[in-house]
């Protein structure tokens, strides 16, 4: 049996530039109803880049949010209806100053499945050329390329933390592995 939840109502209480909240009213499958707060978010995508010798593009970035510099693979937000795949590429040359011949779809995530709407949407890329990094206004980054074993390590160790970095990660290099890309 497939378990749903159906809506009956919703309020807004926030609306932001990335985001916005409401407070939705749902029936359940016993007949009973519920409230769920909802973070509606317009999703991102983001970029696994691969080199000929076996190394990944990753970033370093101070978040706020989380009161540290991490290490992510190069990534943005959408804009509200704009084609992932485009924004893929975009983010791929902003940060990294890159352009790939070759992408190949890694699969969605959904990162907090229990209150928030966003999908991040992943793609390989392969035969890298250099071109010019041109971040945003208010964006502070350094790529780094390193080996994708020492990543993979390095999601393995805990000491990349990033859902979105840790899973396309795993996923590359397993596609590596049965020489998929």
């Amino acid at each position: 049996m497939a378990h749903s939840e159906t809506f009956l109502s919703n309020e807004t209480i926030f609306t932001g530039r990335v985001f916005d909240v409401t407070i939705d009213a749902v029936r359940l499958e016993n007949g009973d109803t519920a409230r769920r707060e909802i973070v509606h978010h317009h999703g991102g995508a983001c970029v696994a880049a691969l080199t000929e010798a076996g190394e990944v593009y990753l970033v370093r970035q101070y978040r706020y949010a989380m009161g540290q510099e991490l290490w992510e693979l190069p990534a943005g937000k959408l804009e509200k209806g704009e084609d992932p795949f485009t924004a893929a590429k975009r983010e791929l040359e902003e940060e990294c100053g890159l352009v790939a011949d070759r992408y190949t779809d890694l699969g969605p995530i959904y990162p907090t499945v229990g209150y928030c709407t966003e999908v991040i949407w992943t793609w390989a890329a392969t035969g890298l050329h250099e071109t010019a990094m041109h971040l945003d206004e208010d964006e502070f980054l350094t790529p780094v390329k390193m080996p994708l074993d020492k990543a993979v390590e390095m999601v393995l160790s805990g000491e990349i933390k990033d859902s979105k970095t840790v899973i396309a990660l795993l996923k590359l290099a397993e596609k590596k592995r049965r020489g998929e890309l």
